[in-house]
Parts: C-alpha cells; sequence; structure tokens
C-alpha cells in the first residue's frame, strides 16, 4: 500500500484527513509559490496545488508514495484573494468582500507512481455587510491572519456568511468527498 502524505503544515488539512481513517504524514512544501504569466484566475488554486504536491513527491523519488496537495484562493470580482499580509490587508480584504459574493476555489493534486489527478473545486460565498468595528473585532481575533480572504469559515468567520452555494469543505480548504472518490478509485484508500 502507498504511504500517504499530506503536503501540508495547514491543522484545518490534517484533520478533515483525518476523516480518511488511515495512516498518513504531513510534509509541507516549502518553494515559492508562483502563478505563471496568462494561468487563468479558475486555476489559480490548481496549479499551486500541483506545485505543493510535485515538490513533496520530488522529495520520494523512488518511493511507494501518493501526495496530496491543495491550494486554496478567493475570487471576488475577477481578483484573486490570498492569505492577508497584515492586519491592514485582512481590513482590506473583508470591506472588499462585505455584503458581496465572492467565489472559493480550492485546487487539488494527487501524485502518486501510477496516476496523477488534478481538479478544482469551487463554491460560491455570500457576506452579510459588515461594519468597520466588525471587522476591526473579527481581524483583532488574529483567525483572518492564515486564510484566503482573511476569514475561515470554520471559525469565528462564520458569523460573516449569509450563505454559500457548493461543498463546504471546499470553504474549509478540502473537499474530503472529492479527494476521498479519487483516492479510492486509485486504489489508495478503501471504504471495505
Amino acid at each position: 500500500m502507498s504511504r500517504l502524505i499530506l503536503a501540508s503544515r495547514s491543522p484545518r488539512r490534517k484533520e478533515l484527513m483525518q476523516k480518511f481513517a488511515v495512516e498518513f504524514s504531513c510534509e509541507p512544501a516549502v518553494g515559492e509559490e508562483i502563478i505563471p504569466a496568462g494561468t487563468p484566475v479558475t486555476d489559480t488554486a490548481r496549479v499551486l496545488s500541483a506545485q505543493k504536491a510535485k515538490e513533496v513527491y520530488d522529495r520520494h523519488r523512488g518511493e511507494d508514495v501518493t501526495v496530496i496537495g491543495s491550494d486554496t484562493v478567493v475570487v471576488c470580482d475577477g481578483k484573486i484573494y490570498g492569505k492577508p499580509k497584515d492586519e491592514e490587508d485582512a481590513k482590506r480584504m473583508l470591506r472588499e468582500l462585505a455584503g458581496k459574493t465572492h467565489q472559493v476555489l480550492t485546487g487539488v493534486t494527487i501524485l502518486s507512481k501510477g496516476f496523477e489527478e488534478s481538479f478544482t473545486s469551487a463554491t460560491d460565498v455570500t457576506f452579510f455587510p459588515l461594519s468597520d468595528a466588525q471587522i476591526d473585532a473579527y481581524v483583532a481575533t488574529g483567525e483572518p491572519m492564515d486564510k484566503a480572504g482573511a476569514y475561515g469559515i470554520q471559525g469565528l468567520g462564520a458569523l460573516l456568511v449569509k450563505k454559500i452555494n457548493g461543498d463546504y469543505y471546499t470553504v474549509v480548504g478540502f473537499p474530503v468527498g472529492e479527494i476521498a472518490a479519487l483516492l479510492v478509485k486509485n486504489g489508495v484508500i478503501s471504504w471495505t
């Protein structure tokens, strides 16, 4: 059986991987994330997930491993929102997303000796209108600082969300259902 590696240090992704009830290790990619010029916005998360998976997979050349890379971006009005640089950047992002519907794109790449699978999962998220005081209070919690779009739907960020249309786990950053289906299809994990 192939050894399973999650190319991430995200505690949220690690927690969701545990749903598969199989042994795995976490080994984050450390290389710089580079979006090639001309990459469509809708492909950005998938391209970044492929970079992470490939970097970790290449460390284990010749070994029987399956590596899962995942990356999430928020897109609003054609603009990509990654992780905020600082608190002011987080506040700017939240002001721009307030009262609007944006799209969360999570790209996933699974690499193994026998196969390569890559996809993007998309979910629409609508925020309530937010006052500057609400934004300041949320940013002061520190929660937005390591999250695409400066919020975490699984935490206090849930209070900002009016509705979602799509997979909740895509917004968290790890669409477990789609990932599990690919791992089962390729014989990496089993439900029996």
